[in-house]
């Protein structure tokens, strides 16, 4: 299976910080932009309701990933890498203040990952 979505250990750090403040259950939504960037943004599992058009991308860190079908649609062909820069990225995302974002970055897959990775999308009816 291939790895749609991996976190850098300064992301992986966050995340336990974050965890620690708020509690085990967290998500992250890759958002498409507007009002709450192009970021990966944590949230707690109240704050944000993941729908049948929602695609679960995997974990970081222990915390479901999600992003939205037409999102999906744009990045299937790359894996995301979650890392942190610093600064405040401006999004309801629960790192807001902290003095650090989640950064979303890419690379495209390979062939024969991508092929995997439609054959996982055929099997998921995707």
């Amino acid at each position: 299976m291939v790895e749609r979505v991996i976190a850098t250990p300064a992301a992986l750090e966050l995340i336990a910080q974050l965890k620690a403040e708020y509690g085990p259950e967290l998500m992250f939504h890759q958002s498409g932009g507007c009002c709450d960037n192009s970021a990966a943004n944590c949230y707690l599992p109240t704050d944000l309701t993941i729908g049948p058009h929602d695609v679960h991308l995997g974990a970081i860190g222990g915390v479901p990933f999600y992003i939205s079908a037409s999102q999906y649609e744009y990045w299937k062909h790359t894996q995301l890498i979650i890392d942190v820069v610093d600064g405040h990225g401006g999004t309801f995302s629960l790192e807001g203040n902290t003095g650090k974002a989640f950064h979303t970055r890419s690379r495209l897959f390979d062939d024969a990952e991508m092929a995997a990775i439609e054959d996982e999308d055929r099997l998921r009816g995707r």
